[in-house]
Protein backbone atom coordinates (compact mmCIF):
# COMPACT_ATOMS: atom_id res chain seq x y z
CA UNK A 1 0.00 0.00 0.00
CA UNK A 2 1.12 3.50 -0.63
CA UNK A 3 2.67 5.54 1.80
CA UNK A 4 2.51 9.03 0.15
CA UNK A 5 1.22 11.83 1.41
CA UNK A 6 -1.57 13.53 -0.56
CA UNK A 7 -3.02 16.82 -1.02
CA UNK A 8 -6.50 17.45 -1.37
CA UNK A 9 -7.70 17.76 -5.16
CA UNK A 10 -9.24 20.80 -4.92
CA UNK A 11 -6.25 22.02 -3.14
CA UNK A 12 -3.91 21.00 -5.71
CA UNK A 13 -5.95 22.87 -8.29
CA UNK A 14 -6.24 26.17 -6.46
CA UNK A 15 -2.36 26.27 -6.24
CA UNK A 16 -0.89 24.55 -8.95
CA UNK A 17 -1.00 24.33 -12.80
CA UNK A 18 -0.86 20.64 -13.97
CA UNK A 19 0.75 19.45 -17.83
CA UNK A 20 0.02 15.99 -19.15
CA UNK A 21 1.25 14.09 -22.31
CA UNK A 22 0.44 10.69 -23.06
CA UNK A 23 2.27 7.98 -25.65
CA UNK A 24 -0.06 5.62 -26.51
CA UNK A 25 1.13 2.15 -28.20
CA UNK A 26 -1.05 0.38 -30.37
CA UNK A 27 -0.88 -3.39 -31.14
CA UNK A 28 -2.25 -3.72 -34.71
CA UNK A 29 -4.93 -6.52 -35.65
CA UNK A 30 -2.18 -7.86 -38.91
CA UNK A 31 -2.79 -11.20 -38.94
CA UNK A 32 1.20 -11.50 -38.88
CA UNK A 33 3.89 -9.97 -37.33
CA UNK A 34 6.21 -7.09 -38.27
CA UNK A 35 8.75 -8.02 -39.95
CA UNK A 36 8.34 -11.78 -40.49
CA UNK A 37 5.42 -13.98 -41.05
CA UNK A 38 4.90 -15.38 -37.40
CA UNK A 39 1.33 -15.06 -36.06
CA UNK A 40 -0.14 -12.38 -34.00
CA UNK A 41 -2.93 -14.56 -32.20
CA UNK A 42 -3.55 -13.69 -28.71
CA UNK A 43 -3.13 -16.36 -25.75
CA UNK A 44 -0.97 -18.98 -27.81
CA UNK A 45 1.16 -20.94 -25.48
CA UNK A 46 4.74 -19.27 -24.72
CA UNK A 47 7.13 -19.11 -27.79
CA UNK A 48 4.95 -21.05 -29.66
CA UNK A 49 4.50 -17.57 -32.76
CA UNK A 50 8.45 -17.11 -32.97
CA UNK A 51 11.06 -17.65 -36.08
CA UNK A 52 14.91 -17.09 -36.63
CA UNK A 53 13.90 -13.61 -37.66
CA UNK A 54 11.92 -12.35 -34.83
CA UNK A 55 14.04 -14.24 -32.49
CA UNK A 56 16.72 -12.46 -34.15
CA UNK A 57 18.83 -15.39 -35.21
CA UNK A 58 22.03 -14.45 -37.15
CA UNK A 59 21.70 -14.42 -40.70
CA UNK A 60 17.97 -13.91 -40.25
CA UNK A 61 16.28 -10.42 -42.45
CA UNK A 62 13.43 -8.31 -42.00
CA UNK A 63 10.82 -7.74 -44.30
CA UNK A 64 8.16 -5.24 -43.79
CA UNK A 65 4.61 -5.48 -43.45
CA UNK A 66 2.89 -3.73 -45.99
CA UNK A 67 -0.32 -3.50 -44.15
CA UNK A 68 1.11 -2.60 -40.71
CA UNK A 69 2.29 0.44 -42.58
CA UNK A 70 -1.45 1.29 -44.30
CA UNK A 71 -2.97 0.99 -40.76
CA UNK A 72 -0.50 3.59 -39.69
CA UNK A 73 -1.33 6.03 -42.53
CA UNK A 74 -4.91 5.67 -41.81
CA UNK A 75 -4.59 6.05 -38.02
CA UNK A 76 -2.56 9.26 -38.90
CA UNK A 77 -5.06 10.61 -41.14
CA UNK A 78 -8.08 10.30 -39.01
CA UNK A 79 -5.98 12.28 -36.31
CA UNK A 80 -5.19 15.01 -39.30
CA UNK A 81 -1.44 14.56 -39.54
CA UNK A 82 0.66 15.07 -42.41
CA UNK A 83 2.12 12.15 -43.93
CA UNK A 84 5.48 12.15 -44.70
CA UNK A 85 6.73 11.06 -48.33
CA UNK A 86 10.19 9.80 -47.29
CA UNK A 87 10.33 8.29 -43.94
CA UNK A 88 12.60 5.47 -42.62
CA UNK A 89 13.46 2.83 -39.53
CA UNK A 90 15.82 3.16 -36.89
CA UNK A 91 17.53 0.73 -34.66
CA UNK A 92 16.91 1.89 -30.88
CA UNK A 93 19.54 0.11 -29.08
CA UNK A 94 18.89 -0.77 -25.78
CA UNK A 95 19.20 -4.28 -23.90
CA UNK A 96 16.37 -5.65 -21.89
CA UNK A 97 15.63 -9.46 -22.06
CA UNK A 98 12.54 -9.68 -23.71
CA UNK A 99 14.36 -7.42 -26.99
CA UNK A 100 16.03 -10.56 -28.37
CA UNK A 101 17.97 -8.50 -31.13
CA UNK A 102 19.49 -6.42 -28.63
CA UNK A 103 17.51 -3.28 -30.39
CA UNK A 104 14.40 -2.28 -31.48
CA UNK A 105 13.40 -1.63 -35.21
CA UNK A 106 11.94 1.91 -34.37
CA UNK A 107 11.44 5.29 -36.23
CA UNK A 108 13.46 8.33 -34.09
CA UNK A 109 13.59 11.51 -36.69
CA UNK A 110 11.70 10.63 -39.34
CA UNK A 111 8.31 9.41 -38.27
CA UNK A 112 5.21 8.52 -40.62
CA UNK A 113 2.96 10.96 -39.65
CA UNK A 114 3.33 14.27 -37.63
CA UNK A 115 1.60 17.33 -36.60
CA UNK A 116 -1.88 15.70 -35.99
CA UNK A 117 -4.75 16.72 -32.85
CA UNK A 118 -7.95 15.01 -31.68
CA UNK A 119 -10.92 17.67 -30.38
CA UNK A 120 -11.94 15.64 -27.01
CA UNK A 121 -15.75 16.84 -25.15
CA UNK A 122 -15.55 17.17 -21.25
CA UNK A 123 -18.84 18.46 -19.84
CA UNK A 124 -19.60 20.43 -22.44
CA UNK A 125 -16.05 22.01 -23.36
CA UNK A 126 -13.93 20.80 -26.09
CA UNK A 127 -10.03 20.67 -25.34
CA UNK A 128 -7.43 20.14 -28.52
CA UNK A 129 -4.93 17.84 -27.57
CA UNK A 130 -2.28 18.35 -30.13
CA UNK A 131 -0.62 15.20 -31.60
CA UNK A 132 3.14 15.08 -32.28
CA UNK A 133 4.01 12.15 -33.85
CA UNK A 134 2.29 8.40 -35.25
CA UNK A 135 5.10 6.04 -35.60
CA UNK A 136 5.87 2.37 -36.26
CA UNK A 137 7.91 -0.12 -34.58
CA UNK A 138 7.70 -3.84 -32.87
CA UNK A 139 6.61 -4.65 -29.76
CA UNK A 140 8.67 -6.51 -27.82
CA UNK A 141 8.03 -9.69 -25.55
CA UNK A 142 6.63 -10.36 -22.39
CA UNK A 143 8.73 -10.92 -19.39
CA UNK A 144 7.18 -13.15 -16.59
CA UNK A 145 8.55 -12.63 -12.50
CA UNK A 146 7.81 -15.87 -11.18
CA UNK A 147 7.18 -16.34 -7.63
CA UNK A 148 6.61 -13.21 -5.87
CA UNK A 149 3.69 -11.65 -4.36
CA UNK A 150 3.40 -8.89 -7.49
CA UNK A 151 4.19 -9.92 -10.36
CA UNK A 152 7.08 -7.67 -10.72
CA UNK A 153 10.62 -8.48 -10.28
CA UNK A 154 11.39 -7.49 -6.98
CA UNK A 155 11.14 -10.35 -4.62
CA UNK A 156 10.14 -13.04 -8.02
CA UNK A 157 12.36 -16.48 -7.60
CA UNK A 158 12.93 -16.49 -11.80
CA UNK A 159 11.97 -15.03 -14.27
CA UNK A 160 11.04 -16.25 -17.53
CA UNK A 161 10.41 -14.97 -21.41
CA UNK A 162 7.58 -15.03 -23.82
CA UNK A 163 8.82 -13.66 -27.16
CA UNK A 164 5.40 -14.47 -29.20
CA UNK A 165 4.47 -10.79 -28.82
CA UNK A 166 8.05 -9.38 -29.81
CA UNK A 167 7.78 -8.16 -33.56
CA UNK A 168 3.99 -8.16 -33.51
CA UNK A 169 3.60 -4.46 -35.25
CA UNK A 170 2.88 -1.38 -32.53
CA UNK A 171 2.29 1.90 -33.53
CA UNK A 172 2.91 4.95 -30.42
CA UNK A 173 1.05 7.77 -30.27
CA UNK A 174 2.51 10.30 -28.61
CA UNK A 175 0.63 13.92 -28.19
CA UNK A 176 2.35 17.17 -27.18
CA UNK A 177 2.19 18.17 -23.93
CA UNK A 178 -1.56 19.11 -22.60
CA UNK A 179 -1.31 22.39 -20.68
CA UNK A 180 -4.39 25.01 -19.65
CA UNK A 181 -7.06 22.05 -18.55
CA UNK A 182 -6.75 22.95 -15.12
CA UNK A 183 -8.98 20.54 -13.03
CA UNK A 184 -10.02 18.77 -15.76
CA UNK A 185 -6.74 16.97 -16.64
CA UNK A 186 -7.03 13.46 -15.35
CA UNK A 187 -10.75 13.27 -17.40
CA UNK A 188 -9.29 14.91 -20.46
CA UNK A 189 -6.50 12.70 -20.36
CA UNK A 190 -9.03 9.66 -20.22
CA UNK A 191 -11.45 11.52 -22.58
CA UNK A 192 -8.60 11.47 -25.10
CA UNK A 193 -7.82 8.02 -24.73
CA UNK A 194 -11.63 7.30 -25.05
CA UNK A 195 -12.00 8.70 -28.12
CA UNK A 196 -8.37 7.41 -29.49
CA UNK A 197 -9.81 4.05 -28.72
CA UNK A 198 -13.03 4.51 -30.42
CA UNK A 199 -11.14 5.80 -33.75
CA UNK A 200 -8.86 2.63 -33.73
CA UNK A 201 -12.09 0.27 -33.44
CA UNK A 202 -13.80 2.50 -36.43
CA UNK A 203 -10.49 1.85 -38.45
CA UNK A 204 -10.53 -1.43 -37.71
CA UNK A 205 -7.28 -1.38 -36.75
CA UNK A 206 -6.65 -2.78 -33.28
CA UNK A 207 -9.02 -4.83 -30.99
CA UNK A 208 -7.74 -2.63 -28.62
CA UNK A 209 -8.27 -4.72 -25.79
CA UNK A 210 -6.80 -2.47 -23.12
CA UNK A 211 -6.50 -6.09 -20.25
CA UNK A 212 -4.84 -7.67 -23.24
CA UNK A 213 -2.48 -5.32 -23.64
CA UNK A 214 -3.27 -4.29 -27.19
CA UNK A 215 -3.70 -0.60 -25.91
CA UNK A 216 -1.74 0.68 -23.33
CA UNK A 217 -0.29 4.17 -21.96
CA UNK A 218 2.49 5.66 -20.53
CA UNK A 219 0.92 8.57 -18.70
CA UNK A 220 3.23 11.94 -18.36
CA UNK A 221 2.26 14.77 -15.60
CA UNK A 222 3.77 17.72 -14.16
CA UNK A 223 2.68 20.29 -11.78
CA UNK A 224 4.06 23.76 -11.78
CA UNK A 225 2.83 27.15 -9.50
CA UNK A 226 0.17 28.68 -11.16
CA UNK A 227 1.87 31.44 -12.86
CA UNK A 228 4.73 30.02 -13.25
CA UNK A 229 6.42 30.58 -16.57
CA UNK A 230 8.09 26.97 -16.62
CA UNK A 231 6.56 23.35 -16.33
CA UNK A 232 7.41 21.09 -13.58
CA UNK A 233 9.32 18.15 -13.76
CA UNK A 234 7.58 15.40 -15.35
CA UNK A 235 7.13 11.31 -14.32
CA UNK A 236 5.91 8.51 -16.31
CA UNK A 237 3.54 6.47 -15.11
CA UNK A 238 4.13 2.86 -17.51
CA UNK A 239 1.60 0.62 -19.24
CA UNK A 240 -1.37 1.89 -17.88
CA UNK A 241 -4.01 -0.44 -18.56
CA UNK A 242 -7.91 1.17 -18.70
CA UNK A 243 -9.53 4.17 -19.37
CA UNK A 244 -10.55 4.49 -16.01
CA UNK A 245 -6.52 4.08 -14.30
CA UNK A 246 -5.65 6.86 -17.13
CA UNK A 247 -7.61 9.14 -15.05
CA UNK A 248 -6.74 7.71 -11.66
CA UNK A 249 -2.81 8.38 -11.90
CA UNK A 250 -3.11 11.15 -13.51
CA UNK A 251 -5.17 12.30 -10.26
CA UNK A 252 -3.02 10.51 -7.99
CA UNK A 253 0.42 11.92 -9.37
CA UNK A 254 -0.89 15.53 -9.35
CA UNK A 255 -2.26 15.19 -5.63
CA UNK A 256 1.59 13.48 -4.78
CA UNK A 257 3.46 15.95 -6.63
CA UNK A 258 1.32 19.19 -5.03
CA UNK A 259 2.14 17.27 -1.67
CA UNK A 260 6.00 17.46 -2.12
CA UNK A 261 6.07 20.50 -3.77
CA UNK A 262 4.27 21.88 -0.43
CA UNK A 263 6.75 20.51 1.98
CA UNK A 264 9.92 21.66 -0.35
CA UNK A 265 11.12 18.42 -2.09
CA UNK A 266 12.22 18.31 -5.45
CA UNK A 267 10.06 16.04 -7.89
CA UNK A 268 12.05 13.22 -9.49
CA UNK A 269 12.06 12.85 -13.06
CA UNK A 270 11.05 9.14 -13.34
CA UNK A 271 9.10 6.24 -14.05
CA UNK A 272 5.97 5.41 -12.12
CA UNK A 273 4.23 1.76 -11.36
CA UNK A 274 0.47 2.50 -11.41
CA UNK A 275 -1.44 -0.22 -9.14
CA UNK A 276 -5.05 -1.37 -9.96
CA UNK A 277 -6.31 -2.30 -6.65
CA UNK A 278 -4.66 0.95 -5.08
CA UNK A 279 -5.54 3.75 -7.74
CA UNK A 280 -1.55 4.17 -6.79
CA UNK A 281 1.62 5.01 -8.23
CA UNK A 282 5.30 3.72 -7.13
CA UNK A 283 8.35 4.50 -8.35
CA UNK A 284 10.16 2.99 -10.92
CA UNK A 285 13.78 3.67 -12.30
CA UNK A 286 14.84 7.42 -12.51
CA UNK A 287 15.55 9.06 -15.61
CA UNK A 288 17.46 12.29 -14.39
CA UNK A 289 19.55 11.27 -17.14
CA UNK A 290 18.53 10.91 -20.96
CA UNK A 291 19.17 7.57 -22.25
CA UNK A 292 21.38 7.57 -25.37
CA UNK A 293 19.56 4.83 -27.49
CA UNK A 294 22.17 5.52 -30.15
CA UNK A 295 19.56 5.60 -33.06
CA UNK A 296 20.56 4.73 -36.60
CA UNK A 297 18.97 4.39 -39.65
CA UNK A 298 17.89 0.64 -39.99
CA UNK A 299 20.27 -0.77 -42.56
CA UNK A 300 17.98 -3.99 -43.50
CA UNK A 301 14.94 -2.06 -44.84
CA UNK A 302 14.60 0.26 -47.23
CA UNK A 303 13.46 3.64 -46.62
CA UNK A 304 9.24 4.47 -46.94
CA UNK A 305 7.78 6.26 -49.34
CA UNK A 306 4.09 6.71 -49.43
CA UNK A 307 2.23 7.35 -52.67
CA UNK A 308 0.72 10.56 -52.90
CA UNK A 309 -2.02 8.90 -54.53
CA UNK A 310 -2.21 6.26 -52.35
CA UNK A 311 -2.37 8.41 -49.41
CA UNK A 312 -5.43 10.10 -51.19
CA UNK A 313 -7.15 6.75 -51.92
CA UNK A 314 -6.87 5.67 -48.40
CA UNK A 315 -8.14 9.58 -47.23
CA UNK A 316 -11.31 8.86 -48.98
CA UNK A 317 -11.98 5.69 -47.69
CA UNK A 318 -11.81 6.34 -44.36
CA UNK A 319 -14.93 5.51 -42.53
CA UNK A 320 -17.45 7.56 -40.74
CA UNK A 321 -15.45 8.37 -37.57
CA UNK A 322 -16.63 8.83 -34.13
CA UNK A 323 -17.18 12.54 -34.04
CA UNK A 324 -19.29 12.73 -37.28
CA UNK A 325 -21.14 9.60 -36.17
CA UNK A 326 -22.24 11.08 -32.91
CA UNK A 327 -23.65 13.86 -34.56
CA UNK A 328 -25.82 11.35 -37.08
CA UNK A 329 -26.83 9.18 -34.01
CA UNK A 330 -28.09 12.51 -31.84
CA UNK A 331 -30.31 13.87 -35.10
CA UNK A 332 -31.71 10.02 -35.56
CA UNK A 333 -32.46 9.49 -31.71
CA UNK A 334 -33.37 12.70 -31.45
CA UNK A 335 -31.37 13.61 -28.15
CA UNK A 336 -29.68 16.63 -26.78
CA UNK A 337 -25.97 17.01 -26.51
CA UNK A 338 -25.91 16.61 -22.83
CA UNK A 339 -27.34 13.03 -23.06
CA UNK A 340 -25.00 12.39 -25.98
CA UNK A 341 -22.06 13.56 -23.50
CA UNK A 342 -23.41 11.39 -21.22
CA UNK A 343 -23.19 8.32 -23.17
CA UNK A 344 -19.97 8.52 -24.41
CA UNK A 345 -18.46 9.73 -21.09
CA UNK A 346 -20.36 6.58 -19.82
CA UNK A 347 -18.27 4.59 -22.05
CA UNK A 348 -21.87 2.86 -23.57
CA UNK A 349 -22.29 4.87 -27.02
CA UNK A 350 -20.43 2.12 -28.72
CA UNK A 351 -23.19 -0.42 -26.43
CA UNK A 352 -26.05 1.47 -27.11
CA UNK A 353 -25.32 1.45 -30.76
CA UNK A 354 -24.61 -2.32 -31.06
CA UNK A 355 -27.83 -2.67 -28.81
CA UNK A 356 -29.41 -0.58 -31.45
CA UNK A 357 -28.48 -2.82 -34.33
CA UNK A 358 -29.53 -5.91 -32.85
CA UNK A 359 -33.19 -4.81 -32.62
CA UNK A 360 -33.71 -2.65 -29.21
CA UNK A 361 -35.51 0.71 -29.41
CA UNK A 362 -32.53 3.44 -28.86
CA UNK A 363 -34.86 4.87 -25.56
CA UNK A 364 -34.69 1.32 -24.25
CA UNK A 365 -30.93 0.71 -25.08
CA UNK A 366 -30.19 3.96 -23.23
CA UNK A 367 -31.97 3.18 -20.47
CA UNK A 368 -30.37 -0.24 -19.43
CA UNK A 369 -27.00 0.53 -20.40
CA UNK A 370 -26.77 3.95 -18.16
CA UNK A 371 -29.14 3.06 -15.69
CA UNK A 372 -28.78 -0.62 -14.11
CA UNK A 373 -25.71 -1.82 -16.00
CA UNK A 374 -24.30 1.31 -15.07
CA UNK A 375 -24.75 1.00 -11.52
CA UNK A 376 -23.75 -3.09 -11.91
CA UNK A 377 -20.41 -1.76 -13.55
CA UNK A 378 -20.27 0.80 -10.59
CA UNK A 379 -20.53 -1.51 -8.35
CA UNK A 380 -17.96 -4.29 -9.62
CA UNK A 381 -15.21 -1.73 -9.99
CA UNK A 382 -15.28 -2.26 -13.48
CA UNK A 383 -15.58 -0.63 -17.05
CA UNK A 384 -19.17 -0.88 -18.51
CA UNK A 385 -18.06 -2.94 -21.83
CA UNK A 386 -16.37 -5.80 -19.00
CA UNK A 387 -19.75 -6.83 -18.00
CA UNK A 388 -20.36 -10.68 -18.55
CA UNK A 389 -23.47 -8.90 -20.83
CA UNK A 390 -23.61 -8.08 -24.63
CA UNK A 391 -25.28 -5.65 -26.67
CA UNK A 392 -27.37 -8.60 -28.35
CA UNK A 393 -28.79 -10.12 -24.81
CA UNK A 394 -29.67 -6.56 -23.71
CA UNK A 395 -31.35 -6.07 -27.17
CA UNK A 396 -33.33 -9.66 -26.12
CA UNK A 397 -33.78 -8.54 -22.42
CA UNK A 398 -35.71 -5.25 -24.23
CA UNK A 399 -37.59 -7.18 -26.60
CA UNK A 400 -39.24 -9.35 -23.51
CA UNK A 401 -39.82 -6.08 -21.90
CA UNK A 402 -41.50 -4.65 -24.77
CA UNK A 403 -43.71 -7.96 -25.66
CA UNK A 404 -45.01 -7.63 -21.33
CA UNK A 405 -43.12 -10.92 -20.80
CA UNK A 406 -40.97 -9.59 -18.04
CA UNK A 407 -41.26 -6.42 -16.22
CA UNK A 408 -38.45 -3.86 -15.45
CA UNK A 409 -38.33 -5.28 -11.80
CA UNK A 410 -38.79 -9.03 -13.49
CA UNK A 411 -35.92 -7.44 -16.26
CA UNK A 412 -33.17 -6.40 -13.13
CA UNK A 413 -33.45 -9.95 -12.03
CA UNK A 414 -32.86 -11.73 -15.83
CA UNK A 415 -30.10 -9.36 -15.35
CA UNK A 416 -28.63 -11.31 -12.58
CA UNK A 417 -29.05 -14.11 -14.37
CA UNK A 418 -27.66 -13.14 -17.51
CA UNK A 419 -24.14 -11.97 -15.56
CA UNK A 420 -23.97 -14.80 -13.78
CA UNK A 421 -23.97 -17.05 -16.86
CA UNK A 422 -27.15 -18.50 -16.99
CA UNK A 423 -27.42 -18.21 -20.66
CA UNK A 424 -29.48 -15.58 -22.67
CA UNK A 425 -32.50 -13.65 -21.23
CA UNK A 426 -35.15 -15.94 -22.43
CA UNK A 427 -33.58 -18.91 -21.25
CA UNK A 428 -33.02 -17.28 -17.62
CA UNK A 429 -36.63 -16.54 -17.73
CA UNK A 430 -37.48 -19.82 -18.02
CA UNK A 431 -35.27 -21.37 -15.67
CA UNK A 432 -36.24 -18.93 -13.17
CA UNK A 433 -39.65 -18.79 -13.73
CA UNK A 434 -39.57 -15.22 -14.25
CA UNK A 435 -42.27 -14.65 -16.82
CA UNK A 436 -44.92 -11.90 -15.57
CA UNK A 437 -47.97 -13.68 -13.99
CA UNK A 438 -51.17 -12.64 -16.12
CA UNK A 439 -54.96 -12.97 -15.29
CA UNK A 440 -55.41 -16.47 -13.31
CA UNK A 441 -56.60 -18.61 -10.73
CA UNK A 442 -53.01 -17.81 -8.82
CA UNK A 443 -53.15 -13.99 -9.15
CA UNK A 444 -56.98 -13.92 -8.64
CA UNK A 445 -55.92 -15.96 -4.99
CA UNK A 446 -53.71 -13.20 -4.46
CA UNK A 447 -55.66 -10.55 -5.33
CA UNK A 448 -58.95 -11.89 -2.94
CA UNK A 449 -55.86 -12.17 -0.15
CA UNK A 450 -54.90 -8.93 -0.08
CA UNK A 451 -58.68 -7.20 0.31
CA UNK A 452 -59.42 -10.02 2.49
CA UNK A 453 -56.01 -8.76 4.49
CA UNK A 454 -56.93 -4.84 4.20
CA UNK A 455 -60.45 -4.04 4.68
CA UNK A 456 -59.59 -1.29 6.23
CA UNK A 457 -58.44 -0.07 2.78
CA UNK A 458 -61.13 -1.57 1.34
CA UNK A 459 -62.97 0.54 2.79
CA UNK A 460 -61.39 4.14 2.07
CA UNK A 461 -61.31 2.71 -1.67
CA UNK A 462 -64.96 2.24 -1.37
CA UNK A 463 -65.21 5.46 -0.17
CA UNK A 464 -64.34 7.33 -2.95
CA UNK A 465 -60.14 7.41 -1.79
CA UNK A 466 -59.05 5.45 -5.18
CA UNK A 467 -55.77 6.31 -4.66
CA UNK A 468 -55.57 3.87 -1.55
CA UNK A 469 -55.79 1.57 -4.32
CA UNK A 470 -52.16 1.47 -4.44
CA UNK A 471 -51.22 -0.02 -1.30
CA UNK A 472 -53.46 -2.69 -2.49
CA UNK A 473 -51.58 -3.06 -5.67
CA UNK A 474 -48.31 -3.85 -3.80
CA UNK A 475 -49.52 -5.90 -1.02
CA UNK A 476 -50.29 -7.96 -4.45
CA UNK A 477 -46.66 -7.27 -6.35
CA UNK A 478 -45.46 -8.60 -2.77
CA UNK A 479 -47.11 -11.93 -2.76
CA UNK A 480 -46.68 -12.61 -6.21
CA UNK A 481 -42.45 -11.64 -6.01
CA UNK A 482 -43.08 -9.23 -8.73
CA UNK A 483 -44.32 -11.75 -11.29
CA UNK A 484 -47.34 -9.99 -11.55
CA UNK A 485 -48.73 -7.38 -14.35
CA UNK A 486 -49.29 -4.17 -12.06
CA UNK A 487 -52.28 -2.96 -14.61
CA UNK A 488 -53.60 -6.24 -14.54
CA UNK A 489 -53.29 -6.69 -10.73
CA UNK A 490 -54.93 -2.95 -10.53
CA UNK A 491 -58.06 -3.83 -12.87
CA UNK A 492 -59.14 -6.90 -11.30
CA UNK A 493 -58.29 -4.98 -8.19
CA UNK A 494 -61.36 -2.54 -9.23
CA UNK A 495 -63.57 -5.06 -10.72
CA UNK A 496 -63.39 -6.82 -7.04
CA UNK A 497 -63.80 -3.94 -4.64
CA UNK A 498 -65.99 -1.08 -6.93
CA UNK A 499 -67.47 -3.41 -9.47
CA UNK A 500 -69.91 -5.02 -7.40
Amino acid sequence: MSTDRLLEFDDVVARYEPVFGLETHVELGTASKMFCGCATTFGAEPNTHTCPVCLALPGALPVANAAAIEATIRIGLALGCRIATWCRFARKNYFYPDIPKGFQTSQYDEPLCTAGHLDVEVDGETYRVEIERVHLEEDTGKNLHVGGATGRIHGADHSLVDFNRAGIPLVEIVTRPVPGVGAKAPEVARAYVAELREILLALGVSEVRMEQGNLRCDVNTSLAPTGSLEWGTRTETKNVNSLRSVERSVRYEMRRQAALLDDGVRIMQETRHFHEDTGSTSAGRSKEEATDYRYFPEPDLVPMAPDADWVAQLQSDLPELPAARRTRLREEWGIADSEMAWLVNAGALGLVTDTVAAGADPADARKWWLGELSRRAKDDGVELADLAVTPAQVAELCGLVAAGTVNDQLARQVLDGVLAGEGSPQQVVESRGLAVMGESDELGAAVDAAIAGAPDVVEKVRGGKTAALGALVGAVMKETRGKADAATVRRMLEERVLGG
